[in-house]
């Protein structure tokens, strides 16, 4: 873990001072995520608003680690600790900081929904992570709980990605530049960047979803999509939003993953004509998002978009949001 290079990591986040002994608690935040965003699989990602999870974790005085209650996900996550993305990764946390000697209880709320493209495990062990650092009073650059989150997301979906938990971690846009060594770098974004994100009640495991790309491609693909990614980087760095609009075109994964979610071609359609600047899938999907340079136009964009989804039958959650900036939080 110590030769992880991490650029440009400082406190976005805010540590608490140590809770105390026994029976100390603290009730943490963490928020969604847009991975991809388009053009970047795997590599980059950006926080939002809302929504969102929460974890309250209590020290006990029994060592180990026990799941006392979920809620909100309609009873479909394992209260085992040893099958829980929030638990396994707190338990990876503890035996690299040599703590396995304390007890802890923790309550998992989630606040939005899963399988949703959003980054819902992702929140979920931020979450539980930022809660046992805040309790321990780990002063360490949030940075460091990465791994861990990884751990987390491997047992999710099969894949220690890092384009979710590490803008839900960090906080902001997050590009994800290496692997193997891991190297994160934070980059800046305009402040004016709107986010409008629609949420079709349909199912699309992320499993499933990394298993219907392909896996060779054309030079001439790769060319394109580099390029956009670059331009990408390039427009949050110059702050030009049009820039960051017209470089977020994927020619690698959206032409296969858009079959799985209704009408994906002519939402589009809906949201660039509504005056959006670009639009794609959430992650692995079924959400859908757009970039706005206001919040007004993003919130007509969703309101169509569920009217549209509506008159097809399929239900619809949404959300507007500017990008987070603050990563997890304590609540209480």
């Amino acid at each position: 873990m110590e030769d992880n290079k991490i650029q440009d990591l400082k406190a976005t986040t805010q540590l608490t001072h140590p809770l105390g002994g026994g029976g100390a608690s603290v009730h943490v935040f963490a928020p969604a995520t847009v991975a991809n965003v388009v053009c970047g699989f795997d590599v980059l990602g950006f926080a939002v608003n809302e929504p969102g999870d929460e974890v309250i974790m209590r020290m006990t005085n029994k060592p180990g680690i026990s799941i006392s209650k979920i809620t909100g996900d309609d009873g479909r996550l394992p209260l085992d600790p040893a099958k829980n993305t929030v638990s396994v990764s707190v338990q990876h946390y503890l035996q690299s900081v040599g703590r396995t000697d304390i007890g802890l209880d923790i309550e998992l709320h989630k606040k939005m929904p899963i399988g949703s493209g959003l980054g819902s495990s992702s929140a979920s062990t931020v979450a539980g992570l930022f809660a046992i650092k805040t309790l321990l009073g780990d002063d360490a650059d949030p940075a460091k709980l990465l791994p861990f989150a990884m751990k987390g997301e491997e047992m999710a979906c099969g894949h220690g990605h890092a384009d979710n938990v590490a803008p839900a971690l960090l906080g902001g846009f997050v590009l994800i530049r290496s692997y193997e060594p891991l190297d994160v770098v934070r980059l800046p974004h305009p402040a004016g960047l709107y986010c409008a994100i629609v949420f079709p009640d349909v199912d699309v495991p992320t499993r499933e979803a990394r298993q219907i790309i392909r896996k060779n491609i054309q030079m001439k693909d790769a060319v394109t999509q580099w390029g956009n990614i670059a331009g990408l980087v390039s427009g949050l760095f110059m702050q030009d939003i049009d820039l960051i609009g017209r470089s977020m075109k994927d020619v690698l994964v959206e032409p296969v993953r858009s079959m799985l979610i209704p009408d994906f071609y002519k939402m589009r359609e809906m949201a660039m004509g509504l005056g959006a600047v670009s639009f794609g899938i959430s992650g692995s999907g079924p959400s859908v998002f757009a970039f706005t340079k206001d919040d007004e136009t993003a919130r007509l964009i969703t309101q169509k978009l569920q009217q549209h989804l509506t008159s097809l039958k399929i239900g619809s959650n949404t959300y507007v949001s500017t990008i987070n900036d603050a990563g997890p939080k304590v609540i209480g």
